[in-house]
């Protein structure tokens, strides 16, 4: 059982980066909030196409955030894609970690952050508990990730068919067959 609730996938964990980065130096006061709004169910998330919509419920106030996250590169699906290519792929730790490796990091790279609080930061408290609700939505399906960065849509102005398809997350029993994954020996 992981120790954190928000993070625990290396998919859910480069939205964690967001709101935790590396580079902090110092404590940041808003986290603790953020994590008990996003544990505690205040946040409802929307993902259209590359941006994320957020209604917070913070105490009286409703208020809403807007994260707009930059599509991938080319090469980027490219590459995704090519290790996603076969029977069925999983969006796994190791796999994140190879995309990585071939310097391709799939993690989230924003366009633009805006929420209606009267604070006006980019790293409001209502901003950060997005982070943590997408970490954990994340974390339980990583497609999520992939497509908050465009790869499961066609680029515009594109017809072309090798897009890639959206990973099927389940599968019939009846559609598999046991001598693929169980052998006899003689």
């Amino acid at each position: 059982m992981p120790d954190n609730d928000f993070g625990y996938t290396a998919w859910g964990k480069a939205w964690v980066r967001l709101a935790e980065p590396l580079s902090q130096t110092r404590p940041d006061p808003h986290l603790p909030r953020a994590r008990r709004l996003a544990r505690d169910g205040h946040v409802q998330v929307a993902v259209e196409g590359t941006t994320v919509r957020a209604a917070i419920q913070h105490g009286r106030n409703r208020l809403t955030a807007d994260i707009e996250v930059a599509p991938m590169p080319k090469e980027e699906l490219a590459e995704i894609s090519r290790r996603l290519s076969g029977g069925q792929p999983a969006l796994t730790d190791e796999l994140y970690r190879a995309i990585v490796a071939a310097g391709h990091p799939p993690a989230p790279k924003l366009a633009r952050v805006e929420c209606s609080c009267p604070t006006s930061a980019p790293r409001c408290v209502h901003v950060l508990a997005v982070y943590y609700e997408m970490a954990r939505r994340i974390d339980d399906d990583p497609r999520i990730a992939l497509s908050v960065r465009g790869f499961f849509r066609a680029p515009q102005g594109t017809t072309d068919v090798s897009t890639p398809v959206a990973p099927q997350r389940w599968i019939a029993l009846s559609a598999l067959d046991p001598a693929d994954y169980f052998s006899r020996s003689a």
